[in-house]
């Protein structure tokens, strides 16, 4: 992302959204390749000093799962993981999330990595923040190509889960009766780029705000608590963002 002119960074405002997103909750739990939902739940968990408990799937600190994604999903099942985070290659809407492929099924133009699980914990997880670092008519559409999970269901169907938002870098939408109104835009953002951005239809209030950047103390917790945490699952991340020193394994793989 563009570095805005501001004295924070992009993923520093983003991780403090999604940090007051999360709330008081007691288990937040983050997927692969989330670098920036990973930051919020440290974060969330900074601030509520240990609380809420938060699960990196590829992390050994922390990390309570021993059998990966099965166990996951099975504690998600039992109600005991109250935020998850989803994002795809599309999103539309009505919070439905693309996981798979663009254009024909059978002959794809793009191929995604896969769905994995992402249906089954959009259902089950109470509270899912969606999240997308690029906001473009070609990844916020009209409607997915594939659904790889559903972001609302029907009226008969029990579903405890589901979006309650969706973070970019350009702004912030919150998630009612099965549409996105939007909630926020990021410093050095407008309305009007928003609009001009965004492939699908949403609500919007007659003034819309301008998100909170982070405050001094969030930045001080995020770049000298945070960041060195964050730096065991991914190091890369951590180097380049918040300049944590590479670990010596991570120095050789890379170079």
């Amino acid at each position: 992302m563009p570095s805005a002119p501001h004295d924070f960074r992009d993923e520093e405002l983003l991780a403090d959204v999604i940090a007051r997103l999360i709330g008081d909750v007691r288990h937040v739990a983050v997927g692969n390749a989330s670098p920036i939902p990973a930051t919020a739940a440290l974060l969330a968990r900074e601030r509520g000093h240990g609380r809420p408990y938060v699960s990196l799937l590829q992390s050994r600190k922390h990390n309570f799962f021993t059998d990966g994604a099965r166990e996951l999903f099975d504690c998600a099942g039992q109600g005991r993981i109250d935020v998850f985070f989803l994002s795809g290659g599309q999103l539309d809407g009505q919070g439905n999330v693309n996981l798979v492929s663009t254009g024909d099924y059978e002959h794809p133009k793009v191929r995604f990595p896969g769905s994995f699980g992402s249906a089954y914990l959009y259902y089950v997880v109470p509270k899912v923040i969606l999240f997308r670092t690029e906001h473009s008519r070609r990844t916020l559409v009209p409607k997915v190509d594939f659904i790889s999970a559903p972001g609302v269901s029907a009226g008969n169907v029990y579903r405890p889960g589901g979006p309650i938002a969706l973070i970019t870098n350009r702004c912030l939408f919150s998630f009612t009766q099965g549409r996105f109104r939007l909630a926020s835009v990021h410093p050095g953002h407008t309305v009007a780029e928003v609009i001009e951005h965004t492939g699908f239809d949403f609500d919007r209030p007659e003034t819309v705000p301008q998100t909170p950047p982070p405050t001094p103390e969030t930045l001080k917790l995020i770049r000298e608590v945070v960041a060195p945490q964050l730096a065991e699952v991914y190091p890369q991340f951590a180097a380049q963002v918040f300049g944590v020193a590479l670990p010596l394994s991570a120095g050789t793989a890379s170079g």
